[in-house]
């Protein structure tokens, strides 16, 4: 008999509150804007993309000051 395995997947945190904030702007129970209702798509991407700008500049940054020292 073959062993299956079933991976994890789902729409994680992050969709299932895109999803009920979907749900409750159409349903007239919140007035906010559509950037806030979509926030938990583009927020941790945005918060990623960050952290990989700061990385990139401090690896450039070290690489500069390690030149200029050699």
């Amino acid at each position: 008999m073959a062993d299956v395995q079933a991976s994890g997947g789902g729409i994680g945190l992050c969709g299932a509150t895109f999803i009920v904030f979907l749900i409750l702007k159409l349903t007239g129970h919140i007035t906010w804007s559509w950037w806030w209702v979509t926030a938990p798509l583009w927020i941790p991407t945005a918060l990623a993309l960050g952290i990989l700008v700061i990385v990139l500049l401090f690896m450039l940054l070290a690489g500069i000051i390690g030149a200029l020292i050699k």
